[in-house]
This record gives structure tokens, sequence and C-alpha cells, in this order.
């Protein structure tokens, strides 16, 4: 008895204590079987200290409205929300109930938080706002495609996409690629953005990520290798299904982070106390099968620095 004392952490054991931790959003199971990871190592075991309620994407941009609404019915301690518009949704939801976003580009444009430094309301997390990412991405890309020097960087059409969008823009220009913006606000812009892409001699394309674009990821991703475009995404998620390449936060990791924000609150601490943190670790993922579909090859030194290469 006295060994698995030590062994588990005593902030996690409150006698009779059951939590509820709701998940919100795209890819919610495989973001709860990594949280529940990494919270069993703090000490919260599934089904005896902490359950879990997962509300996944449907089939529509953004219906999260009635999933955040019966997550609040159901009384959860805590929120976790990927993606901006399950934030959205959850904010909306409740003014009471911490919620710790996953990823979102910018949460003070958006209006989630007053700063990331001072969250202000019910609402903490991660966010990958920083030009650094925008830059590293392009720079992958005028490694993998050395004479690039126009880029077409898709982005969904809203003021809560300015910073992410002038980001690009700036971190284009800086490595003397010429960015050419395609913005769209509906699914059936997509293909008149890519052909505006091929007719304006673009080398490659960027996505800015976004809510609104992620239902129609594969969609995306087939315009590319139709219009035979070299494409660089956010996610490795984006790549496993077709994608060429992507850069972006370390989905395991990041779930490290999302765990330790959520402990912190489970023990007591406010949203408003916790500070907004950034991703610490990103990887760098590479689909052979798409680069062959499109007749592209991969240098061998880019690919030597690839975390992830799918053949």
């Amino acid at each position: 008895m006295l060994f698995f004392a030590l062994c588990v952490p005593t902030e996690a054991q409150q006698a009779g204590k059951m939590f509820r931790v709701g998940i919100l959003g795209t890819e919610a199971k495989e973001r709860k079987d990594r949280i529940t990871q990494y919270l069993r190592e703090l000490g919260y075991i599934e089904g005896t200290t902490v359950t879990y309620e997962v509300r996944a994407r449907g089939r529509e941009p953004e219906p999260y409205a009635d999933f955040a609404a019966e997550l609040v019915r159901l009384k959860v301690n805590v929120i976790v929300a990927g993606g901006a518009g399950a934030v959205r949704a959850a904010k909306n939801a409740s003014a009471i109930i911490p919620i710790v976003m996953g990823a979102v580009n910018d949460p003070i444009a958006l209006g989630f938080v007053e700063s990331l430094a001072h969250p202000g309301g019910n609402i903490t997390g991660i966010s990958n706002l920083s030009p650094e990412l925008s830059g590293k991405r392009l720079e992958l890309v005028k490694e993998v495609i050395p004479k690039a020097t126009r880029v077409a960087v898709l982005a969904y059409k809203a003021d809560s996409m300015r910073t992410s969008i002038k980001e690009t823009e700036d971190a284009a220009r800086s490595l003397h690629i010429q960015p050419q913006l395609l913005e769209i606000t509906a699914a059936d812009q997509l293909e008149s953005a890519f052909d505006a892409a091929k007719k304006q001699h673009a080398d490659a394309l960027m996505q800015i990520q976004a809510a609104f674009l992620a239902p129609y990821q594969q969609r995306i991703i087939d315009l590319a290798v139709n219009t035979r475009l070299p494409a660089m995404f956010n996610n490795q998620v984006q790549v496993e299904v077709g994608g060429l390449m992507s850069y972006g936060p370390d989905r395991v990791d990041m779930s490290r982070q999302i765990a330790a924000i959520i402990d912190k609150i489970l023990k007591g601490r406010k949203p408003v106390d916790i500070p907004v943190e950034q991703p610490k670790k990103f990887e760098f993922a590479i689909n052979l099968k798409a680069a062959k579909q499109i007749g592209l090859t991969i240098p061998p030194n880019v690919l030597a620095r690839a975390d992830k290469v799918i053949k």
C-alpha cells in the first residue's frame, strides 16, 4: 500500500472525486487517447478518477453548438476544444466551465483571450501563432523547390485570419518569394482558387489552417494533386491522407502540454491564471507517394531531416 501511494501523485487522488473531461472538435477521439495517456501518468485513472465525454466533428463545417451545449449539461469539469470553431462553440455555451484550446492560430484576434500572458476569462491552452512557423514552412518549400519564386497562399477570408495572413506574406517576401493570396469564403470557390494559382504560375501552395477549411482537407489535397501543385500544410494528419508535406506542432507533445494544463485546472487553478502556451516541439512530414504523383523529387538532404516519411 505504501508503495502504491508513493507511485501515484496524491494531488490527483481526491477521495470519492470523479472528474469529467469533455473533448470537442476535430480528431476528438485521437486527442482523447493521447490526453488519457498523459493524464494517467499524472495519476488520473479512467473510470476511477476521471471519465471522458468525446464529441467529434460531423459533416458540416461547424456543428459544435449542440455538442458544446451537451457537454455543459453533463457538467464536465473542463472542455478541451480542438480548433477555433470548437473553442467558439464552447465559449458561447459557457462562461464558467474552464476551456482548454488546442493550437488555435490567433486566440487574441478571435476574441478568446485578452492576451497570451493574461487570458482574462475561462479560456487558456495553446496558441501556434508565430511568425517563425510561417517562415519555416516557406523555407522548406524553397528547399524542396529551389527555383520557387511564387507561392499561392490559400486562406479563409475573415478578420480573424488577418494576422496569420500578414505573417505569411511578410515571411514570403523576406525569402524573395512573391505570395499570391487566394482567399475563399465558401467551399465552392476552391476549384477557382486552384485555377487562379495555376494561371498565375504559382510554383507551390501553402495553406493557412482555419477551422472553416478543416472539412475540405481531402478536397484541397486532391486539387493540389490534380493541378500538380506542391502543397505545404500545417498538420501531419494532412500528409497521412495524401498531402505532400507539413510542418507544425508535434501532436503528441502538444497533448502532453494540454494534459498538464488540465491537471492544473482539476487541482483548482483558474484559466485566467494560466498563461496561454506555445507548442514546444514541431514535426516535419513528407509523403513520397504524393511527390511521385506530381512528378516531384524531394532532395535527399531535405528528406533526411523529415520526422516522418510516408512511402
